[in-house]
């Protein structure tokens, strides 16, 4: 009865809703990096305490301390394993007089760890929404699930997202949707690494190393959102992991994942995604999203070129602005430049198109712009944002990247 017992509430740890597609509609999910760490030991812990063979689940238990030392959650599941030889559990963590908080962290990471686990996403059919297309020399992508503590890393394989890796996260202790300095929440949205920071510079409270992303962007500054110092970090030398929600804002990983997910990260280039819940696309869904989008920055760009200044303003958002022009003042100049022009060719290069999590619909434009007239040549990284303004796509911001 007492193994039933210990079984019965572990079990409950890990129950979690329909994955998204449900697991009925989509193939066996594809053997991933994150089965090379310790969500697959665990679940076979959990498997062996269903089946009431808590010896062999305290030997896998063993097992897996003897590759993380330091990984607090296995040190509880053990320390219950063995309290069950003498007396029933009613739950994880029986060890008397321990702190209620710091248990109840261990459960929900148990928790968020399991459920990520056994309902992964279905990564060889689906892919994020917001990757809809990242240019030529973005190798990688990445796309971070606040509510399952998930971090999914993405190559780009020939324009076409591919799933490489998923890793346990930390974020914000008030959960996710910063709005400003000292919320303690983590930042929705799109961002980009923006440096490396030395492990000189660092103390070890940041672990292996940390990756600083540029919060808040042009579109979290037009909601007014602020703060500074969201980075992607580690964990203390004396840390394995943390718990769910532990950090002020950043997206922490163990050292080892962060370690095996540097080598793929690139200076200015790497989209760093944060969703509060990630939305899935079939790939037939997700190449018309990408198409119709496409089409629409193609048509802006020959609007541009046919120099009819009425026409190009059409794929302006009423609430239109860049840094210093509201959306009157950029008419006005582009009619004054426009006069002046006998030929205009625009050439776009580079291009990348991430749709923003959240409730309203924005896409984040990334391009090399080549702009030739006869009488001006310019070339610059150029960002704008589209909305869905009256049924279709308008720029509501552009600026230099």
């Amino acid at each position: 009865m007492r193994r039933a017992a210990l079984a019965l509430t572990l079990i409950a740890v890990c129950t979690a809703g329909p994955a998204v597609p449900a697991a009925g509609d989509r193939p066996a999910a594809p053997v991933t990096f994150s089965d090379s760490g310790p969500e697959p030991q665990l679940s076979r812990i959990f498997r062996e305490i269903e089946k009431n063979r808590l010896d062999a689940a305290l030997e896998q238990t063993e097992s897996l301390l003897r590759q993380y030392p330091n990984f607090r959650l296995a040190h509880l599941i053990k320390g219950d394993l063995l309290m069950a030889r003498t007396k029933p559990i009613s739950t994880i963590g029986n060890a008397a007089n321990a702190p209620q908080e710091k248990l109840a962290d261990l459960r929900e990471e148990a928790a968020a760890r399991l459920k990520a686990y056994r309902d992964k996403p279905a990564t060889t059919n689906y892919v994020p929404r917001y990757l809809l297309q990242m240019q030529p020399d973005q190798k990688h992508a990445i796309v971070v699930d606040t509510q399952k503590s998930r971090l999914y890393l993405y190559q780009n394989d020939k324009g076409q997202p591919r799933f490489v890796a998923d890793y346990y996260i930390t974020h914000g202790k008030l959960g996710a949707d910063k709005m400003r300095e000292g919320d303690k929440k983590t930042p929705v949205g799109v961002y980009h690494v923006t440096s490396s920071l030395p492990l000189a510079k660092l103390g070890d409270f940041y672990g292996s190393g940390a990756f600083p992303i540029n919060y808040p962007n042009e579109w979290d500054k037009r909601q007014g959102r602020n703060g500074h110092g969201i980075w992607l970090h580690g964990t203390p030398s004396d840390t394995f992991s943390r718990p769910p929600k532990a950090s002020d804002g950043c997206v922490v990983l163990a050292n080892t994942d962060l370690d095996a997910l540097a080598k793929n990260l690139q200076v200015g280039l790497t989209p760093v995604i944060i969703s509060n819940s990630i939305e899935w696309l079939s790939f037939d869904d997700w190449q018309s999203e990408r198409s119709a989008l496409n089409k629409k920055i193609d048509d802006w760009r020959a609007d541009w070129e046919s120099r009819d200044v009425n026409r190009y303003l059409t794929h302006y958002s009423k609430k239109f602005q860049t840094k210093d022009q509201s959306i009157e003042q950029f008419a006005q100049q582009k009619r004054q430049v426009n006069a002046g022009k006998e030929w205009i060719k625009v050439k776009l290069d580079n291009q990348s198109m991430f749709r923003n999590p959240g409730k309203e619909e924005v896409v984040v434009v990334t391009f090399d712009q080549d702009y030739r007239s006869n009488n001006l040549n310019n070339q610059m990284k150029k960002r704008q944002y589209w909305i869905r303004e009256d049924g279709t796509w308008k720029i509501i911001y552009e600026g230099a990247a």
